[in-house]
């Protein structure tokens, strides 16, 4: 059964265009495990298209951290009570997420919430780049 939730959503109206209000959390798919968000990470990306180009009412957030309450019905992915790491294409700045199970990976005790809710987007972009730069030991690079 759907929920409420607290979430950013875009406001023309609020001040700085984002505002904290109600929306309704749909009931996980069977692929999907829902989360308890606890941390969450700000990229360019996502920051411009709220800021600059999105309809009202659309829920920013692409990178989080959190505790999975509800598992995934078809049996992938983390249990519940599994701290992870996860990617959405909207949405992640709420109280709580559905995330599809193949985009969630379970975070190590060592790692911090904050640190880990960087990962997703930043830590992508940064392996895609060490890719097609190959190899830079010995190298030299500009910071």
């Amino acid at each position: 059964m759907p929920q409420q939730i607290r979430a950013v959503v875009v406001d023309p109206e609020a001040p700085g265009k984002l505002a904290i209000k109600p929306v309704e959390l749909r009931d996980p798919d069977r692929d999907e495990v829902a989360v308890r968000v606890s941390a969450i990470s700000l990229n360019r990306g996502e920051t411009r298209r709220a800021l600059q180009q999105a309809e009202p009412g659309w829920r920013p957030g692409w990178d989080f951290v959190g505790i999975v309450e509800t598992a995934a019905a078809d049996g992938s992915g983390p249990r519940p009570g599994t701290r992870v790491v996860g990617i959405l294409p909207s949405g992640a700045w709420a109280e709580r997420v559905n995330c599809r199970t193949h985009a969630v990976a379970a975070l190590p005790e060592a790692v911090r919430d904050a640190a880990a809710a960087t990962l997703p987007v930043a830590g992508l972009t940064a392996l895609h780049a060490l890719r097609q730069g190959g190899l830079l030991l010995a190298r030299k690079v500009l910071v």
